[in-house]
């Protein structure tokens, strides 16, 4: 089965403010980590089960999963949901941030 990959608004803010950052402080890395980030997300659509249940997942009324994207300090964590034939991407992360409480309205993270 193949899925369809949606992003939040949240998580659309969260790749522009990570990106624009990257930009900051490497700018040739910039468009690298970009493009592999969107690999890694189209990734999703094919056997999204096989990522792990993020460990706050528990606190939500459905499974919230994790695709743990880059190498060493630059992890980021893709958050995302399964929605039926959705995959339903919430929010990004860098990997050293303080774990989601929770998600309110439109995905944003508390």
């Amino acid at each position: 089965m193949t899925y369809r990959v949606r992003l939040t608004p949240q998580a659309e803010a969260d790749i522009e403010h990570i990106y624009r950052w990257i930009l900051s402080e490497a700018p040739v890395r910039g468009a690298e980590w970009f493009n592999g980030l969107v690999e890694a997300i189209g990734s999703l659509s094919r056997n999204p089960e096989r990522c792990a249940l993020a460990p706050q997942s528990p606190l939500f009324e459905e499974p919230v999963r994790q695709l743990v994207y880059g190498k060493r300090g630059g992890r980021y964590r893709i958050l995302f949901a399964v929605r039926g034939e959705t995959i339903e991407v919430l929010h990004v992360r860098h990997g050293a941030r303080r774990r989601v409480r929770g998600f309110g309205p439109g995905g944003v993270a508390w």
